[in-house]
């Protein structure tokens, strides 16, 4: 009886360290094939995916997809939300990383298009999403570095911020149209690590820039992030760690968004990482993991081994 108990007890134990430790059994994506630059939002009672649409080499892909889900765990195709040569007039390819924002009793969608960022608006979040401007929001060549990975924050106010660009951060206020702003005002900073992939939330007061640093393309792709009092900043890095980074089998964890749950101080991140197995930095797939912050509120580091539990909006959050 004695030997029983003690086998127990240390077959509780290995499997207790193999759970916390292990590094080669990673949770499944949560999109099937491979998808990247993945921006989550919570609209209603479901949560939306827009993602990059991956797996051409040097990252030539043409239009954009939706996904929905009630739970975060089981997601749903919508459609093809913007078919760009078709749907665009100033870009063909090169489709990259998009970011949605509700205002106005719309939806604003931010794209990346040969280099450009562009903005489609549409009364639903599944679209269709309609090019509004007819030239891009933001051209290439406008700034240093690449002009891709828009990110619009909208604070409690009403007020919206556009984060954006590859090397360099650009941060602008936008209009009450959410589809102009004055060039003159933009501010570019580059926190120390920063490539590209900025994003923008607030919690408890504190406004969080995150961003993916190193090249998508890189095993070491991850994400940092630093806090401010103000939506422009200045922001100080949080120094000592990455707060999302590959481990074991999972390699280029980054390219991320944040979503909250409505009504509730919980948070989850969505990122890419190399497709498991054989990925790369042009087959990559769409992850969901928890996201925690210690007392004083820093955001604690992600793992990437944790599996997500279903979780579901209560009530609508607008």
């Amino acid at each position: 009886m004695k030997k029983n108990i003690l086998f127990l007890m240390n077959l509780f134990l290995s499997v207790s360290s193999y759970s916390q430790s292990d590094t080669i059994n990673a949770p499944i994506a949560v999109l099937p094939d491979v998808y990247a630059d993945p921006h989550i939002a919570a609209f209603g009672k479901k949560f939306y995916i827009y993602p990059t649409t991956d797996g051409s080499e040097g990252c030539m892909s043409t239009n954009f997809t939706c996904w929905s889900s009630k739970d975060l765990v089981k997601w749903k195709y919508e459609k093809v939300i913007q078919d760009v040569p078709k749907d665009v007039s100033w870009a063909k390819e090169r489709d990259w990383a998009p970011a949605i924002a509700f205002k106005n009793g719309k939806y604003y969608y931010y794209f990346s298009a040969d280099v450009n960022i562009g903005v489609a608006v549409s009364d639903k979040p599944t679209g269709p999403f309609k090019d509004t401007l007819g030239t891009p929001l933001v051209k290439k060549g406008m700034l240093k570095g690449q002009m891709i990975d828009p990110m619009v924050f909208v604070d409690d106010d009403g007020s919206a911020y556009l984060y954006f660009g590859q090397g360099n951060c650009n941060i602008v206020k936008l209009n009450d149209d959410m589809i102009t702003y004055d060039a003159t005002k933009i501010i570019s900073i580059k926190p120390k690590g920063y490539n590209e992939g900025s994003f923008v939330f607030k919690r408890n007061g504190k406004y969080y820039l995150m961003w993916s640093e190193f090249d998508t393309r890189d095993p070491r792709y991850s994400v940092a992030y630093a806090t401010s009092d103000s939506p422009l900043g200045s922001f100080t890095k949080a120094e000592g760690y990455p707060v999302l980074k590959g481990k074991g089998i999972v390699k280029g964890a980054g390219h991320h968004s944040v979503v909250k749950i409505p009504g509730k101080d919980e948070w989850y991140i969505a990122y890419h990482r190399f497709k498991i197995p054989n990925g790369n930095g042009y087959n990559r797939e769409t992850c969901i993991s928890p996201m925690l912050f210690d007392k004083d509120g820093h955001i604690l580091p992600v793992d990437v081994f944790e599996k997500v539990k279903a979780v579901k909006i209560k009530g609508s959050n607008f």
